[in-house]
């Protein structure tokens, strides 16, 4: 880029014509002395060979006064890089090399290409005369300076400054990437420095440094950082430049390294080193030129992509893939393909290319095509006449377009895979390809084929690209996911940030996590957004999207036991309770919101005439957008489905936050949506921090609803920053004390039963468990001497053992807090008649515990244990409206129950008790077609039912006069 000193320019001579207000460039008053002084203010040329920002991006350039002006740019394409032999370029536009140097043209931005700058090792006069007469006063270019005359180094005033992609002296030369990737360096970076006639050896004029991740790439670590953060600094350098500040500073031989270019034919593998300097060689080689390495029987050569040294929980079994030389076979699973260094260490592979140049997931290695041709519909046929058209445009060198022919053997290149993905997103309305889907599919019929299956949502890629946690467990192996999900994509959480989700049966570690970050959040948003707006599940009918969410139901189903099993293992849910409850009832609840999906539906309203014409009024109930839902850990699934099912029958697209203890099942959830065919992005998953992913999605202006089941201090912060980000909706299901009222004339047998369920279901973790049972006198000690017996029949250990009634508490601090809530109980003077203890064995396991002789006082009496702990308080015989008072003398009102005979009794006290759901001789029987939801400091809005549909809907009247 040349900073140039306006010079005469006139039309006759075949140059641009053209007038800037100096003051642009030189700040305020620089106009007026260029007029004083009788000069006419002139375009400034720049000579540009620098990777182009997309449209619409700026980008500040200094003047010769050292003012700066923020110009758009003029171009329509994305960052693409010049050719080397560099491009002149007038008025501050910017250009690239193809397709918009016609645009630029067409703009009247002249556009000079130079074939070469030398000749038997001279500079072409005519090319350094052509240089010159632009006058430049500063040459900014990125790499290879080599390539240019040091008679166009030395011209301008400022001499040249150059972008190198390492910090150097270290990485000297065209491959530094990949060498900073080889080498295994922790940090990267970017340096800028003045030219001279050595090869990267200039003094230093600004450096920058960031963090290189464990899995980058050459193109995540460039797209990241080098290419947004070198644009930026570029603009400091100039702008140092025009204040006179820029320093030099002479580059240290200390550290200082060269390393040649890599090429094809010196990427190949060598395996004898440990895992990670394999991961690093075929990382610091990806995408270009591709670590390769000859396998199998006969050799073939075969180039490994997307590798990683995440393998925990990752078993070796599979498929073995001989690789001479190498320390051990490989291993072809379903997560990819296990390689092992001399240090016996595993390194994972999940792409790879086969000599033909066909891009496969290493998973499939071992597999054939797939299984038979898809027929097409007519309409399909139409399609892949309209893409088979595209083709012809992009490879114009192909007479014609047939289904055997080669997208990259016809002469496409990288450039043109953007390209056409770009066509399909137009042709198929608005469907989103990966480049990955081209490489993968390079023959036009293969492309077809792949084609048809996302647009028909069956092409099984979330079952190929998972990195799975594998573990034998209740006689199956579970393959549970452990990353994000955001995006259709299992993905690593920003900086690789993990944590260690614990088994509270044994105190065990299951498995790593990734841990979100407030950037995934972003992201997740960004994609949810993205697909509601732009995406097919918007623009697909409501039947199409209930037939959907019926798919999912079914693969909940036929996935059940998996399910139960990750629920017990995760969250200690006893198994059988697990199949009934925990997953049978998210099963129930997709399909009732399924059937819902069609049905949801306006009015016509008879409005006031405008006479003498007349009016429509119609109402039309929409989704609200871009919805976050925040789960506890004592129903992890059910509660993920309550909210989520009603949120996808209404057309939304989420952004779920399982607990941070319980996000397994969330994330086989996940998978379950790709299998589904539900669109990339319409649900996203985020295992993390309630306080810093929570918080960033109810602070986030994007997100339009939150939905929230947890503690009513928490929903009150929730609320508040619902409220001050962008007033978006929120509907909070929050803390209980749910009293259950036991009367004399009451089925003493069920009411001991229902009573038992009313707490220790579900190990009390039950955010409607009846947190006081008041009985009536006659009976209390008879009720209590029944539940003590029942209690101690109970059997408690391993969830997963079919006889087992009480398993282990979610995690060891709400352990803790048992322990606390309990010691606390009998300090007050409540009578322990038994429990209160942790079991001392392995895991997180409290016993049952009854409390009698609460009074109303008490600190028991007035807050939920969410625990195994029963609280018993006496009222009166015959007293039903001082105990309704007692009952009803609580900031919650979730859930209550009443057990009596008289049915006027049982109507006089639910009428009276203030709670969202009253119990009459029942307890804990909720139904997917029932509302859900409490009243007072227990929150407000409903799950489940039609009534859950409206928390995600919005009414929109619309009035026509005719």
């Amino acid at each position: 880029m040349g900073m140039t000193r306006p010079q005469e320019r006139s039309e006759g001579r075949g140059q641009p014509s053209g007038v800037w207000k100096r003051e642009a460039l030189r700040g305020p008053g620089a106009q007026q002395k260029s007029e004083q002084a009788g000069r006419s203010p002139e375009p400034h040329a720049w000579l540009v060979r620098l990777s182009v920002l997309p449209s619409g991006d700026w980008l500040g350039v200094g003047g010769e006064g050292g003012g700066i002006e923020r110009r758009p740019m003029s171009c329509s394409a994305g960052k693409a890089e010049l050719a080397t032999c560099g491009w002149v370029i007038e008025r501050g536009q910017f250009l690239i090399h193809h397709p918009t140097g016609l645009e630029a043209e067409k703009d009247g931005v002249p556009v000079f290409k130079f074939s070469r700058w030398r000749a038997k090792g001279q500079a072409l006069p005519e090319v350094v005369a052509k240089y010159q007469a632009l006058g430049a006063e500063l040459n900014v270019l990125p790499f290879c300076s080599q390539f240019i005359p040091m008679e166009i180094i030395n011209a301008p005033r400022h001499g040249s400054i150059i972008y190198h992609p390492s910090l150097l002296p270290r990485h000297r030369g065209a491959s530094a990437i990949n060498w900073t990737l080889i080498h295994g360096d922790k940090k990267g970076g970017f340096s800028i420095f003045w030219a001279d006639d050595g090869l990267d050896t200039g003094d230093l004029l600004l450096q920058k440094e960031c963090e290189v991740l464990p899995d980058d790439t050459v193109s995540t670590l460039y797209n990241r950082f080098l290419f947004p953060e070198g644009i930026k600094g570029m603009v400091q350098a100039v702008r140092l430049i025009a204040e006179g500040k820029a320093p030099r500073l002479p580059q240290p031989e200390e550290g200082a390294t060269y390393e040649g270019i890599q090429k094809k034919e010196t990427a190949k593998i060598d395996w004898d080193q440990p895992a990670e300097a394999i991961h690093n060689w075929i990382r610091g080689n990806d995408k270009v030129p591709g670590a390769w390495t000859e396998a199998c029987e006969p050799l073939q050569k075969l180039t490994f992509f997307n590798s990683t040294l995440n393998t925990s929980g990752l078993v070796p079994e599979g498929d073995a893939l001989p690789i001479p030389g190498a320390h051990r076979p490989g291993v072809v699973t379903k997560a990819g393909l296990i390689l092992f260094g001399n240090d016996d260490k595993m390194l994972l592979v999940k792409n790879i290319q086969l000599e033909d140049g066909k891009m496969i997931l290493a998973s499939n290695f071992f597999k054939g095509a797939a299984s038979s041709a898809l027929e097409l519909t007519e309409a399909e046929l139409v399609t892949a006449e309209a893409v088979r058209s595209a083709w012809q445009r992009i490879l114009p060198n192909v007479l014609e377009v047939e289904d055997s022919t080669d997208f990259f053997k016809s002469g496409a290149a990288s450039v043109d895979v953007v390209r056409l993905v770009e066509e399909v997103k137009e042709l198929c309305d608005g469907l989103e390809l990966e480049n990955e889907d081209v490489y993968m599919a390079t023959t036009f019929g293969d492309f077809i084929q792949l084609l048809v299956r996302k647009l028909r949502g069956d092409d099984e890629e979330g079952e190929c690209s998972i990195d799975y946690v594998e573990m034998a467990v209740n006689k199956r192996t579970l393959h549970m996911p452990h990353q994000l999900f955001i995006g259709g994509a299992f993905v690593d959480a920003d900086g690789a940030k993990t944590y260690e989700t614990i088994n509270p049966t044994d105190g065990s570690v299951i498995c790593r996590v990734s841990l979100a970050q407030v950037t995934d959040v972003d992201k997740a948003v960004a994609a949810a957004k993205d697909a509601f707006e732009n995406g097919r599940w918007g623009k697909i009918s409501a039947r199409d999207r209930g037939r959907l969410l019926y798919r999912l139901a079914d693969l909940m189903e036929q996935h059940q036991e998996e399910l139960a099993t990750i629920e017990a293992l995760d969250a200690g849910a006893v198994y059988t309770l697990a199949l009934k409850t925990h997953v049978g009832m998210s099963i129930q609840t997709f399909r009732y919101f399924a059937g819902w999906c069609d049905k949801i539906q306006g009015s016509t309203i008879p409005i006031n005439q405008a006479r003498p014409n007349r009016n429509l009024t119609l109402t039309r109930k929409e989704p609200v957008g871009v919805c976050g839902i925040i789960i506890p850990w004592n129903y992890p699934l059910m509660m993920l489905s309550w909210k989520t099912a009603a949120c996808l029958a209404a057309g939304n697209t989420v952004v779920i936050k399982p607990a941070q203890v319980t996000p397994l099942t969330a994330l086989k959830f996940a998978e379950l949506t790709l299998k589904a065919g539900i669109p990339k992005g319409v649900v996203n998953v985020l295992p993390g921090s309630g306080s810093l992913i929570g918080q960033r999605l109810s602070d986030h202006p994007d997100v339009r609803k939150i939905g929230f089941t947890g503690s009513t201090e928490v929903g009150k912060h929730i609320m508040k920053s619902c409220a001050i980000s962008n007033v978006k909706k929120v509907s909070l299901e929050l803390g209980g004390k749910s009293p259950l009222i036991i009367f004399a004339d009451c089925d003493l047998n069920k009411a001991v039963q229902m009573g038992m369920s009313s707490v220790f279901f579900n190990k009390g973790e039950n955010c409607i468990a009846a947190g006081r049972l008041f009985v009536e006198d006659s009976i209390h000690d008879e009720f209590v001497r029944r539940v003590v017996q029942e209690v101690r029949k109970m059997k408690v250990g391993n969830p997963l053992d079919r006889d087992t009634d009480h398993g282990p508490q979610n995690h060891h601090a709400h352990l803790m807090k048992l322990m606390e809530y309990c010691q606390c109980g009998v300090k007050e003077g409540a009578t322990l008649v038994c429990g209160g203890n942790q079991i001392p064995r392995p895991g997180f396991f409290f016993e049952p515990t009854v409390f009698t002789d609460v009074e109303d006082h008490m600190f028991i009496a007035k807050e939920e244990s969410f625990g195994p702990v029963m609280i018993i308080s006496r009222f009166a015989d015959g007293d039903v409206d001082a105990v309704l008072s007692r009952a009803n003398a609580t900031e919650f009102g979730l859930a209550s129950g009443v057990f009596t005979r008289d049915i006027n009794k049982a109507l006089y006290v639910s009428d009276k008790l203030q709670a969202g759901t009253v119990f009459v001789n029942t307890y804990n029987k909720t139904d997917v077609a029932a509302p859900f939801g409490g009243f007072k400091q227990s929150g407000f809005g409903k799950d489940l039912g039609e009534a859950a549909l409206n928390e995600y809907l919005r009414v929109k009247t619309v009035t026509f006069e005719y």
